[in-house]
């Protein structure tokens, strides 16, 4: 079990136990990826979990089920908004990955589907975002066994 970069793929169609959202702090649907997302879902019943888990701070995650989705669950990461890169941004988006491998794995995930999150209309630099993304991710899976996929746009 490893980590692997998915190239010119789409979250919303890998074949895994979970799938990461790039959530706002509301868990309420957006653009991007969050707005994919639910639309895979297909079901009312996601925002309004959404709306009971929220609010959801900035480096956490929460699961949901995936209703529709070939995934099981949704696991909803508030990666930070990019500022300037010393607001701790890199700090909170570390730590949005690492709890949503947490949740993840307490839902008794093997497999997980990451975006890169924070890189779209969060403005984080993409090849910053990536090397967190790839930090992280390496550093849960030291003492963790899981399949992690990055799946890039």
């Amino acid at each position: 079990m490893a980590l692997r970069v998915v190239v010119n793929g789409d979250v919303t169609n890998m074949d895994v136990d979970a799938v990461v959202n790039a959530a706002n702090e509301q868990l309420a649907p957006g653009g991007g990826v969050c707005g994919a997302i639910f639309a895979a879902a297909d079901d009312p019943r996601l925002a309004e979990d959404c709306r009971k888990l929220a609010p959801c701070p900035t480096g956490s995650a929460v699961a949901t089920d995936a209703y529709n989705m070939q995934a099981k669950y949704i696991i909803h990461a508030v990666g930070p908004i990019w500022k300037d890169g010393f607001h701790k941004e890199e700090t909170l988006l570390h730590d949005a990955y690492i709890n949503a491998l947490k949740a993840a794995k307490e839902k008794g995930c093997q497999s997980i589907a990451f975006p890169l999150i924070s890189s779209g209309i969060y403005g984080y630099p993409r090849e910053d975002a990536m090397r967190v993304a790839m930090g992280a991710i390496n550093e849960y899976l030291k003492d963790y066994l899981m399949d992690v996929f990055l799946v890039l746009k």
